[in-house]
C-alpha cells in the first residue's frame, strides 16, 4: 500500500473519530438540555416517615453475615443478578380527575381492603405495564397506583382492570398522604398491594428523581420465596403472604443497605443515583418474586430512562454481598387475621 493510501485512510479514520465525537457531544447536549429543568418530586408521606430516614450509620443486624452468606449461597437475587421492572406506573390525580364506580372482584380480600364506592382514574393514564386501563389479571399483577395529592390519598389496587365503565379490584388500599404510620401500618396481619404490606409509590425509583440527581427514600425490592424466612414478617411489614424459606433467611420487611465502602465508579451515572438511595435510605424487602427491583415506568414521568441511560440490567452488578443487613426487631408469626389502623 502506498503512503499516499495510507495517509487518505489515517485522515478518513480521524474524521470518522472526529464525527462520532461531535455526534455524542450534540446527543449528550441535548439530553441535557432536556433533563435540566427537572426537579425530584415531592415526597409522598411526611418526611418523618421511615421510607425516609437516613440509615447510612445505622448498626448491622447481629445476623447479618449469616444472612447475607446464606443468599449469597442459594442463588443471590432472582434470575442470578440484580435486574430492574420497570412497569409499575404511578398515575397522578387532582381535583378534576373523575372518580369510576369501584366493585369488589371474585376473591376480593375484605378482610385487608379498605372499602372504597369510587376510585380515581385518570386521563389518558394505565395499569401496570399497559397502555390503558384494561388488564389480563390471569396472567398479570395489574397494580393500580394513583396519587391524588389534592385530597391527600394514595389509592392502590391489585388485579385491576376496567370494562364497562365499572373499576374492578381483588385488593385496594386507601394510605393518607399526610399520616405518618405507626411501625404496624394499617394493621398488623395485613397486606396490601405486597405481600408485606407496604405501600408500593413512596418505594419507587423512578425517571424524575434520577435526572435530578437525588433519590430521596428506601426502596422496594424483592427475592424469590425460597429465599424469604417462611411464616414470619417484622416491622415495618405487616404481613408476609407464602415464604417458604428457612430461619436463617431475611424475613418480609428486612431493610438491607449497600455497603458504604462499594465502589460506585463500577455503575453508570443513572445507576450511581440510585446505589446511593440504597447506601442512605436502604432497601425494604416487599415481596416474592423473581426480578430484584421495580422502578416507576417512564410512561408518566418527564424523564425518560432512554434519555438518562439507565436500563433494566444498569444494577446487575450489585450482588447481594456488597449489602449489608440493618437490625430487623421482633419476628411477627403471620396468622393472616387482618385488623385494619384506624
Amino acid at each position: 500500500m502506498s503512503h499516499k493510501k495510507t495517509l487518505v485512510i489515517s485522515l478518513l479514520a480521524i474524521a470518522v473519530i472526529v464525527a462520532g465525537y461531535i455526534l455524542h457531544n450534540r446527543i449528550s447536549k441535548v439530553r441535557a438540555a432536556k433533563l435540566e429543568h427537572i426537579a425530584a418530586p415531592a415526597g409522598l408521606f411526611p418526611p418523618q416517615s421511615i421510607w425516609t430516614q437516613d440509615i447510612s450509620q445505622a448498626p448491622l443486624d447481629p445476623q447479618s453475615s449469616e444472612i447475607i452468606s446464606f443468599l449469597a449461597g442459594a442463588g443471590g437475587w432472582g434470575n442470578g443478578r440484580m435486574q430492574v421492572d420497570l412497569s409499575l406506573r404511578v398515575l397522578q390525580a387532582n381535583a378534576s380527575t373523575p372518580f369510576v364506580p369501584f366493585q369488589k372482584a371474585p376473591g376480593f380480600y375484605a378482610a385487608d381492603s379498605d372499602v372504597v364506592s369510587t376510585f380515581p382514574l385518570p386521563t389518558n393514564g394505565g395499569i401496570e405495564g399497559q397502555p390503558g386501563y384494561q388488564c389480563d389479571i390471569s396472567e398479570q399483577d395489574c397494580h393500580l397506583i394513583v396519587v391524588d395529592r389534592d385530597h391527600g390519598k394514595l389509592y392502590e389496587a391489585y388485579q385491576a382492570n376496567y370494562e364497562e365503565n365499572v373499576l374492578s379490584a381483588v385488593f385496594v388500599a386507601v394510605w393518607d398522604l399526610n399520616r405518618v404510620y405507626p411501625p404496624s401500618g394499617r394493621g398488623d396481619q395485613c397486606t396490601s398491594g405486597d405481600a408485606a404490606g407496604f405501600p408500593i409509590a413512596p418505594l419507587l425509583f423512578n425517571a424524575d428523581e434520577i435526572a435530578s440527581g437525588s433519590i430521596n427514600h428506601a426502596i422496594r425490592f424483592i427475592l424469590p420465596n425460597d429465599r424469604i424466612r417462611a411464616k414470619v414478617f417484622v416491622h415495618p411489614a405487616t404481613h408476609a403472604g407464602h415464604p417458604t424459606g428457612p430461619m436463617i433467611a431475611p424475613p418480609m420487611g428486612a431493610r438491607l443497605r449497600l455497603k458504604a465502602s462499594y465502589d460506585l465508579s463500577r455503575l453508570t451515572p443513572a445507576a450511581q443515583i440510585v446505589a446511593r438511595a440504597m447506601q442512605k435510605y436502604g432497601i425494604f424487602l416487599s415481596d416474592g418474586g423473581s426480578i430484584a427491583l421495580t422502578a416507576q415506568s417512564d410512561a408518566d414521568t418527564k424523564a425518560k430512562y432512554s434519555d438518562l441511560d439507565f436500563g433494566s440490567h444498569d444494577l446487575q452488578d450489585l450482588k447481594v454481598t456488597d449489602f449489608e443487613v440493618l437490625p430487623l426487631g421482633v419476628a411477627i408469626h403471620v396468622t393472616d387475621e387482618c385488623t385494619l389502623n384506624k
